[in-house]
């Protein structure tokens, strides 16, 4: 359902005319008019009104009873008053009630101080009670989960929590129990309340009940302060509010930006600020010296990192990670190239120039809230709860809100198949011929060879294009594909078609709809636009002479044709495909330099020189959103002592090397990287603001992208025959297929908080392979493939698709990447 166009119309309160939105609900309305109407269970972004609490009563003239503010629409002309002796008594009265088994414990509660009920007792109560009777008594505080406490004898009923439960994350998990004055907030049977976004609901209660363990009692609102940045963990870049107390992260909150994250936080952007201050954190530059890595000054560890740049005579090589700012991207990009004369600098997916060109046309970009209110969103080859956690919320309310309709094409079961209308499934890796086969079922082409290829049935492939051609009613609609970027791996042969079906889909310059990928990691457009790429410069500029990619870097390494490899945050063993390859290639190299926050076992047992990494609570510089919007982090705590800024160390670096590079701040380099980049120009830090902006809207820096991307590229990609590989055939063997979960980072390994979260080794497949290789569900198994093997606990999906098998990949230990298919055998693990 497209965004509905708001009609203002004029109504009266307490004597102010107020202009707001047709069929607000009064209490977002009274707001424009400077009224604020009080409330406990509304709260706009769980979706329609319950009218649960009774406190937002109001008087509106022709209705002789109270209505509820929350719940009532305005209309043009209504007269509602909010200030009558009428409404001050309903309002005293259902406080006094609320209060009559609430603890009075303000003191030593969590909340106390910036708690909604203490506020709206102040500012609407009678201040006095009638009651004398004991209070009612739970048993307090209970562990709801490993992250949440409740502590029931404070609740108020006001469904919240449960709504959240089980109409935005759609877990189900929190329920009410009993009823009338027993009624209470728990799970079925007392199961720990454990899902991606269980966080949520400790910011959603407006009283006591629900708090954070990991913060409980460690500070009161005025020993703290806020401070506003981007989580970078996860593509998603949601805006928070670190919680600070003597320059320690404790708490992190949302921070409201609908056009990114909807207010929503998921569990690892709000508990593992914990990973800041753990012990595992490299906090000092560190030198391999007799085999081992020791902690030396400064001064020696970049002496060392200068030394061994200079004395590879060029043959230097430099990979970023997700992590990196666009500055320090910018900057590592030219220590390697203009500094050093290498080429040879990666960050991407594998697309060459000119796919990252055709994908990133700005009359093709989708964006987030787009997602919302398409009339139809594909989801293909990606997980959004795990590689994107706020986009499956988004998808979530599409659905539920305005009725959107949903598809999904992966290869691996998706959380969000019973939220689709058509789940299709592919083999891993197939995506290319896949595509091709959505592709040719829109132009009349062949869709059996594809499908065949892809390992699908082309009837659901013609089902998928059928739906897709019909969105909107009788003609296409709004149509979003988000898809993920490890899918582009195929290059020219997954772009092609894609862009094939953009075409046939109209979306090339229509609002609302367009494509949407999500990066491999947090900041993976930006890098890219930053010129982190082997065959293009900031601003995605044509270079004179290419580079490698990470693969053909790793065969350098190897080859021995490049002996310094520089890494910006990212470990090859963790990030890489082909674990075994990066292993020799890291052991071949003269010299490895890393910036790292914690001892990886790519960095433990290859890294040279290790300079320490700055968290995200303490970096500053820009980073850029997967639909192109352009954000600032802002360092919430100083870095520790023995820590520098990577802009610093970069720029020391290329200082060292007699390049004078003209930094003195990160502002300084976030001017240069903007005036390299055209399509930037005229940026400031000040003109990004709190919520950043997006560069393509604007059509001025639109049309400085390159020109090779303009619209008329789709007509000749659609006159083209794309390529694909068929899937492997299993012959008695299991396709591998890869994932990476949401808990699979060195974040979550070292918060305390959600240790328990980090995944361990498991292998999904269907039960009917299962049977066919006598393996239970919960059994010790061994996956191997070509001399190499993981071990791994089997994990039966009945809606897996048969032939078919899934590692987790981005472990410390077994990581997929061990193995490299595309054909896995699976047996039982030998007992000892």
């Amino acid at each position: 359902m497209p965004r509905p166009e708001p009609q203002f119309i004029t109504f009266s309160i307490d004597g102010r005319e107020v202009q707001a939105p047709a069929n607000e609900m009064l209490v977002d309305a009274a707001k424009r008019g400077d009224v604020e109407i009080p409330v406990f269970c509304y709260e706009p972004k769980l979706g329609a009104p319950v009218g649960a609490c009774r406190m937002c009563l109001v008087d509106i003239e022709g209705i002789p009873k109270l209505q509820t503010g929350c719940s009532t629409p305005v209309k043009d002309g209504m007269v509602v008053h909010t200030q009558t002796k009428r409404v001050k008594d309903a309002q005293e009265s259902v406080l006094e009630f609320l209060l009559i088994n609430h603890p009075l414990d303000c003191p030593v509660c969590d909340k106390g101080g910036e708690c909604p009920l203490q506020d709206v007792s102040f500012g609407w109560g009678g201040g006095k009670t009638r009651f004398i009777e004991p209070k009612r008594h739970f048993k307090k505080p209970l562990e709801l989960s490993p992250l949440v406490a409740i502590d029931r004898e404070r609740c108020i009923l006001c469904y919240r929590c449960v709504r959240f439960s089980q109409e935005l994350s759609e877990d189900y998990q929190l329920v009410l129990h009993e009823r009338g004055a027993a009624t209470f907030v728990g799970t079925f049977d007392g199961h720990p309340y454990v899902a991606p976004f269980s966080g949520n609901i400790i910011e959603l209660c407006p009283v006591g009940a629900l708090t954070s363990r990991p913060y409980r009692f460690r500070a009161r609102p005025w020993d703290i302060e806020n401070s506003g940045s981007v989580c970078t963990l996860c593509p998603a870049q949601c805006n928070v509010a670190f919680t600070v107390r003597d320059d320690r992260v404790l708490r992190v909150m949302a921070r409201d930006n609908d056009e990114v994250d909807d207010g929503w936080l998921c569990d690892k952007g709000r508990f593992a600020y914990q990973s800041v201050h753990a012990e595992q954190r490299i906090v000092a530059p560190m030198v391999r010296d007799g085999g081992v890595l020791r902690e030396v000054p400064w001064a020696r560890a970049i002496e060392e990192a200068t030394l061994a740049l200079k004395k590879s005579g060029g043959r230097v090589a430099g990979l970023a990670g997700g992590a990196t700012t666009n500055e320090e991207g910018f900057l590592l990009q030219r220590l390697v190239r203009d500094v050093h004369g290498s080429p040879h600098v990666d960050s991407s997916a594998g697309l060459p120039r000119a796919g990252l060109l055709a994908m990133g046309d700005p009359a093709l970009q989708a964006t987030v809230a787009d997602l919302e209110f398409a009339h139809t969103v594909l989801v293909l080859g990606t997980e959004p709860v795990d590689d994107m956690p706020i986009v499956d919320l988004r998808l979530r309310k599409g659905v539920r809100r305005n009725r959107m309709t949903l598809a999904v094409a992966t290869s691996r079961p998706s959380s969000l198949d019973p939220n689709a209308v058509l789940s299709v499934r592919y083999a891993p890796g197939a995506e290319a011929a896949f595509v091709a086969a959505l592709s040719a079922a829109f132009y009349g082409g062949d869709v059996d060879t594809p499908a065949r290829a892809a390992g699908t049935d082309a009837g659901a492939v013609a089902e998928l294009a059928a739906l897709l051609r019909t969105s909107g009613g009788d003609e296409a609609g709004d149509v979003v594909v988000l898809y993920g970027e490890r899918v582009l791996a195929g290059g020219e042969a997954v772009t092609q078609p894609l862009l094939k079906l953009a075409g046939a889909l109209g979306l090339s310059g229509r609002a609302g709809a367009g494509l949407l990928g999500i990066p491999a990691a947090t900041n993976g457009r930006g890098l890219r636009e930053a010129g982190v790429v082997p065959d293009a410069g900031p601003g995605l500029a044509e270079l004179a002479t290419a580079g490698a990619d990470a693969a053909g870097i790793a065969a350098s390494l190897t080859a021995g044709d490049t002996t310094v490899l520089y890494l910006m945050h990212t470990d090859p063993l963790r990030d890489q495909p082909q674990r075994a390859t990066w292993d020799r290639a890291l052991d071949k190299a003269t010299h490895v330099i890393a910036h790292a926050g914690f001892m990886t076992e790519g960095i433990r047992e290859h890294a040279t020189v290790v300079f320490p990494a700055e968290s995200y609570a303490e970096k500053e510089g820009t980073i850029v959103h997967p639909d192109g919007r352009l954000q600032r982090l802002r360092p919430a705590i100083g870095r520790p002592a023995g820590v520098r800024a990577a802009w610093q160390v970069l720029d020391e670096l290329m200082r060292a090397a007699g390049v004078d590079t003209g930094l003195h701040t990160v502002h300084s380099a976030t001017r240069q990287l903007f005036e390299s980049v055209p399509f930037y120009a005229g940026l400031t830090v000040d003109t990004l603001g709190g919520k950043g902006l997006r560069w393509w809207e604007d059509e001025a820096r639109a049309a400085a992208w390159p020109e090779p991307a303009k619209p008329g590229l789709l007509a000749t990609v659609a006159s083209s025959t794309p390529t694909y590989e068929a899937a492997a055939t299993p012959n008695g063997a299991l396709r591998l297929g890869t994932f990476k979960s949401i808990w699979a980072s060195p974040e979550v390994e070292a918060s305390p908080a959600l240790k328990f979260l980090h995944p361990t080794q498991r292998v999904e497949l269907s039960p009917v392979d299962a049977e066919r290789l006598g393996i239970r569900h919960g059994e010790h198994v061994t996956v191997g493939g070509d001399g190499a093997s993981v071990a791994a606990v089997a994990h039966l999906r009945n809606e897996s698709p048969a032939g078919s098998a899934f590692l987790q990949s981005g472990i410390p230990e077994g990581a997929a990447n061990v193995l490299e298919g595309p054909l896995v055998e699976i047996r039982k693990a030998q007992s000892t």
